[in-house]
């Protein structure tokens, strides 16, 4: 049910990872205490030998006016995003080094978020999360050792507990293309006698959407409670809910309709023409989270957080030509004595779990040492079921669940990590962990006896060392590093015979890199070199109940150099770019087409023989750039306005592995603009007005796709589905701060 599809060129451009410094009288005070413990386990810190990118709070709110989290992180390096409704806002994508959002491993204040069954993390049910969040640190590659599942592409790791230093609120109010309207209030006590702080938030977005019948309405909730209980002890507990409800537009656009109806949506068409109005996807997820962090001595200290998350929801659609077989039901039988085999249904698929656990570590840090002993268990319970609500033919009870199944998961984890200054230049790395994960299912929807049980034990290593050059003029970093990473398949990889379940993945990560950062200017390189064994790629075959499933592929890699730079030679202007160079290959693979004869029968699946094709979804090049002008400085009480012109770029993507030119994604380029101002009038502490310019010289373009094909006879059809994404558009916020 769930469909898994910043550097942000301001005036710090933290998010790119090198940043040109500004003069302290344009720095901004923190407006929020970054309550950052619960994280810096799970983070790589400044001297680490891995290739990260940190970004504020305050940058993320720069271009917050309504879209999902992916779109604000689309200039950080390597990075590629992708919108199912062409607009930013409902079911959204991010893909770094060309791997997809399954093997990039999320966690909310060191707690897993990633989906324990389909391992992918959907924003869409974090609305506005944007709105909350302290900090966001991205490494790419395997990176350290975190919670949760393997990151086989980079590791997301969100801070959202940060509180409101003094006593306040603010609100902000958004507005734009295609009827998107975005609402936030957020409120805070300060700290109060007895150390005790509350903060609010309360958003809710919503949208039309770019392509037909995308809309989304997005409610979200946050409450945060702090407690310092001492000098040496405090508290945090956290419910954060989010509630979606999102047309379907997950089936994207058939290729021969893009040039005469590029925002056609043929989900949930009936047969006149008309469509289902409730054609919808409807899921709530609520997180909470309870924190307790202690100072032991003056080198030891020690974090513990124990967590459940919630989940239920469905989506609805209209299924034309439903046999009653598939739905374990009789033919119906007319008055007449005709028999019908088939008829259109309405249905629901439900999804209903439970996930939970604990997280903690031991931090030792004395002088040039830090040791850190943390790790994690986890356990989650979900169900499947689905519902006929009507059928047009009848023949269906009231209430008729046709299917129900459920799955168990157990994951458990510890990691030791060593980091040692050596002399005054070398710093020495050292990371092991340890996961156990066991999952057990039982059932699939369309193969009820079918359940798989499987347990993996996984050892993932990491070592590295950085060299570090300071002095009057400069500070410079020279790294490298070598990691290994392992990732369990997913539900769906496991509807298959028992006799040939699929393989776990293993990755060997080499990076390294050169930073250097100067007072007007900085810079950084980093070379990888990622080996992948028993990657799980869809190759067209088909599994035991004629479903196309992920099959391992021996050997693969992704090589690439990531360049980032930014210079401010004034206050007033700030330049960026970032750009990604790489070579993505499966060695060997066979790819499965099914074929028919001339008369339209089945007769099973021709075996094609490919080496050294492209990585599907892996462009060559991806960069970005921009400039920011600043005519008023930031300082006390005088208005500030900034002015960015920021650009994406994108090369040619394979919708599949085996190197078909018929079968890409074009390259593209998009130019966006941001405008900000803010002014201090009384009694306002603060009053903000942004402008967002999106795609402003209306480049029609596709961001993601998919394809198959079949062959009847000796002819062979390629059939493509692309995502557009929308021409130019425009939102306007205001913010106000008391």
């Amino acid at each position: 049910m769930r469909k898994f599809y910043f550097f942000l060129f301001g005036a710090a451009a933290a998010a790119n990872g090198v940043q040109a410094q500004a003069p302290d009288s344009l720095k901004k005070k923190p407006e929020q205490a970054m309550s950052a413990v619960e994280v810096r386990a799970v983070r790589a810190g400044s001297n680490a030998p891995f290739a990260k990118t940190d970004i504020s709070g305050g940058e993320l709110q720069k271009q917050n006016l309504g879209q999902d989290l992916p779109m604000l992180l689309q200039y950080t390096p390597s990075a590629v995003t992708t919108s199912d409704a062409g607009a930013g806002v409902g079911y959204t994508g991010l893909r770094i080094r060309g791997t997809d959002n399954t093997r990039i491993n999320v966690t909310l204040n060191g707690v897993p978020v990633n989906d324990a069954e389909s391992q992918g993390t959907f924003f869409v049910d974090l609305p506005d999360l944007a709105s909350s969040t302290s900090s966001i640190q991205l490494q790419r590659g395997v990176g350290t050792s975190t919670n949760g599942p393997g990151a086989f592409g980079a590791t997301m790791s969100i801070s959202n507990l940060g509180q409101m230093l003094t006593a306040g609120a603010e609100g902000s109010f958004s507005a734009g293309s295609f009827n998107t309207q975005k609402y936030t209030v957020h409120a805070g006590t300060g700290m109060l006698a007895g150390g005790w702080q509350f903060d609010v938030r309360l958003s809710k977005i919503s949208s039309d959407g770019y392509i037909e019948r995308s809309a989304s309405d997005l409610k979200s909730l946050q409450f945060t409670a702090g407690w310092k209980a001492s000098e040496k002890t405090s508290f945090h507990f956290m419910v954060l809910t989010g509630k979606e409800k999102t047309g379907q537009a997950w089936n994207g656009v058939p290729q021969d309709s893009l040039a005469v109806h590029m925002t056609y949506n043929e989900l949930g068409q009936r047969p006149d023409g008309s469509y289902y109005k409730n054609q919808t996807d409807n899921y709530q997820q609520d997180y909470y989270q309870l924190f307790a962090d202690h100072q032991w001595t003056k080198y030891l200290s020690g974090h513990v957080g124990l967590f459940l998350t919630r989940g239920r929801g469905y989506y609805e659609e209209y299924k034309q030509g439903a046999n009653y077989a598939d739905y374990g039901l009789p033919d119906v039988v007319t008055p007449s004595n005709d028999t019908i085999g088939t008829t259109d249904i309405i249905r629901q698929l439900w999804l209903d779990n439970y996930y939970y656990g604990g997280v903690g570590y031991l931090m030792y840090e004395r002088g040039k040492t830090q040791l850190t002993l943390g790790g994690g268990w986890s356990q989650y319970y979900g169900q499947n079921y689905g519902y006929i609500l009507w059928a047009q033919n009848g023949g269906v009870p009231d209430d008729y669940k046709w299917y129900t199944h459920d799955a168990n998961k157990n994951d458990v984890n510890v990691y030791l990590k060593w980091q040692q200054q050596l002399g005054n230049k070398f710093v020495l790395y050292l990371d092991g962990q340890y996961r156990g994960v066991d999952y057990e299912i039982n059932g699939f929807r369309n193969n009820p006896t079918l359940h798989p049980h499987e347990s993996y034990a996984f050892f993932n290593p990491k070592a590295g060392i950085s060299y570090l050059v300071r002095n009057s003029e400069s500070k410079q970093r020279l790294y490298l590093s070598a990691a290994m990473g392992h990732h369990e398949p997913n539900h769906d990889d496991f509807e298959t015979s028992l006799s040939s379940l699929p393989k776990f993945e293993t990755l060997y990560d080499g990076e390294a890199g050169y930073e250097i950062n100067a007072p007007i200017w900085n810079a950084g390189l980093n070379l990888y070199y990622m080996y992948y064994r028993d990657q799980l790629v869809l190759t067209g075959q088909i599994n035991d109940v004629g479903a196309y499933t992920r099959t391992n592929v021996p050997k693969s890699y992704r090589a690439g150099i990531e360049v980032q730079a930014a210079v401010r030679p004034n206050e007033w202007l700030n330049i960026n770019c970032n750009v990604t160079l790489s070579q993505n290959r499966i060695m060997n693979s066979n790819e499965y087409v099914d074929a028919y004869d001339t008369a339209y029968n089945y007769v099973g699946q021709d075996t094609i023989q490919h080496s050294s094709t492209n990585i599907a979804f892996s462009p060559a090049v991806v960069a970005g750039g921009g400039i920011t002008f600043i005519p008023f400085r930031n300082m006390p009480h005088q208005p500030a306005l900034e002015l960015s012109i920021l650009g994406k770029y994108v090369s040619k993507q394979y919708l599949d592995n085996t190197n078909n030119e018929a079968a890409t994604i074009k390259p593209y380029g998009v130019c966006n603009v941001l405008l900000r101002y803010t002014v201090h009038v009384k009694p306002f502490r603060e009053l903000g007005l942004s402008v967002m310019l999106n795609n402003i010289f209306n480049h029609l373009y596709e961001s993601n796709g998919y394809t198959y094909s079949y062959i009847v006879g000796a002819d062979r059809t390629m059939v493509n589905y692309y995502y557009p994404q929308a021409g130019f558009n425009w939102l306007a916020g205001l913010t106000v701060k008391w």
